[in-house]
């Protein structure tokens, strides 16, 4: 439980500040066992770009587990635990061959799933490698990512491809970043558009753009996937609709890094999808893409190149230069893991601009207890084109204020109509999906700003 905050009611009261509460270990601890580490482990999770790894095997940690990946000499991918079931030496330095990986201490061979194939200092005709099978857990290569599979075997689910995966014009850079600190507080990061104002506009400069310091009109919206977030912000005669989604239940996705809101757009599309995956309970790992495509870099700021192994292309993710530099410009590594290496929510302050952090940590709850009693994780059903759809995007309304209509209350009904259009109706399961959504935004604008006109 966490413990009751007490507000402290005396100036200079740092001496009679209440005794530190316990971390949330239901929502932030991941090692074997815990509850969220179970429930994270139902699903497949990147672990590596594909370009660490060579023709040796390479080392990880994953959910406070130490484990080797390694490609066969056929190309097969497979996660091992990293000692040797044998003598515990370290398969880091195994050396892949045609069907597994063999221990350089004494060759016992292990397959990719585990089994032992060969023990060659045994006698002819022992039985040891028919009994014995070492740890392993299932592994795939996609679109420059390794993922591994760490829960049940029974119970292996799909890899699921969801509709930002292939979109038209699009290339996928694959990017990581460690975070010295809790994977959760880096996850809600994406769920808290206030700090979108202030750390990346107005207490330095402007990160991306100056419509990002208008304060908008905040929503948060359950989907069939997880999450969005919806701000809604007026900027000279149009509306700007943004929501970033949550994908259930380390997944994120981010639209346009440096939209502005100056140019009408329907339904544009994903900028970054990644996860949050925890190395262990201190550390964790943001993996995934930065994708390049017309809608999401059409003044060519984006620099495919700066994105890779601890680097991508925008300010403020990584240690990047000196303590002192980032002093003076912090971003959004610089808040998120001063927080503490695991944040303490029994210390925090919520306000009207946290709803979205509250309301991931409950669908968490829910999904973490389902899994404890037992239950399937919830997965969206939806498909389109066979893909999942998912809701992530900004949207540029041309929609100028309309005399006699206050403004925010404008702004905040076309954030209620976009965001039912992009997550509600039969047309979530149509092959032209994308289409339909932005036909029926264009449709809605033009009959907002025909009551402008009049």
């Amino acid at each position: 439980m966490v413990a009751q905050k007490q507000f402290l009611t005396t100036a200079y009261g740092g001496y009679l500040k209440q005794e530190i509460p316990g971390e949330n270990v239901e929502l932030t601890h991941v090692e074997k066992g815990s509850p969220a580490g179970e429930l994270l482990r139902r699903y497949w999770q990147p672990i590596a770009l594909t370009s660490e790894l060579t023709d040796v095997p390479l080392g990880f940690r994953m959910f406070g587990e130490d484990l080797v990946v390694f490609r066969t000499t056929q190309g097969e991918y497979g996660i091992l635990d990293r000692h040797c079931s044998h003598r515990g030496t370290s398969l880091e330095f195994g050396l892949p061959t045609e069907n597994g990986l063999r221990c350089c201490y004494h060759g016992w061979l292990f397959g990719v799933n585990g089994q032992v194939l060969e023990t060659p200092g045994d006698p002819p005709g022992t039985a040891l490698k028919d009994r014995l099978f070492h740890g392993a857990y299932p592994c795939k290569e996609y679109k420059g990512l390794i993922f591994g599979y760490f829960g049940p075997p029974d119970s292996i689910p799909e890899f699921p491809i969801f509709d930002s995966y292939d979109y038209p014009d699009d290339r996928l850079v694959p990017y990581c970043i460690t975070y010295p600190c809790n994977w959760l507080q880096v996850q809600e990061n994406v769920m808290d558009p206030a700090h979108a104002v202030f750390l990346h506009t107005r207490v330095t400069f402007s990160h991306f753009s100056d419509t990002w310091g208008e304060l908008p009109v905040m929503d948060f919206v359950e989907t069939p996937t997880g999450m969005i977030y919806v701000t809604t912000r007026r900027w000279k005669d149009k509306v700007w609709v943004r929501s970033n989604d949550i994908i259930m239940p380390n997944l994120a996705q981010v639209g346009h890094i440096w939209e502005d809101g100056q140019d009408a757009k329907q339904f544009g599309r994903v900028g970054i999808t990644r996860w949050t995956t925890p190395i262990d309970n201190t550390t964790c790992k943001v993996i995934g893409w930065r994708h390049f495509h017309p809608e999401v870099n059409p003044r060519g700021i984006g620099k495919e190149e700066d994105c890779g192994l601890e680097k991508v292309d925008f300010y403020g993710q990584g240690a990047g230069g000196s303590f002192e530099e980032r002093q003076r410009l912090p971003g959004d590594y610089d808040a998120i893991v001063t927080q503490r290496p695991i944040a303490l929510h029994g210390l925090e302050h919520l306000t009207y601009c946290d709803k979205g952090v509250v309301m991931l940590r409950k669908l968490l709850r829910r999904d973490i207890r389902k899994v404890a009693a037992g239950e399937e994780p919830p997965r969206s059903t939806l498909r389109s084109g066979g893909a999942i759809p998912t809701y992530c995007h900004d949207t540029v309304l041309a929609i100028p204020p309309i005399a006699g209509v206050d403004d925010l209350e404008l702004q905040e009904e076309v954030g209620r109509r976009v965001t039912e259009i992009v997550i509600a109706g039969d047309h979530h399961a149509a092959d032209d999906r994308h289409d339909v959504v932005r036909k029926l935004l264009s449709e809605y604008e033009s009959s907002v700003a025909s009551q402008a006109a009049a």
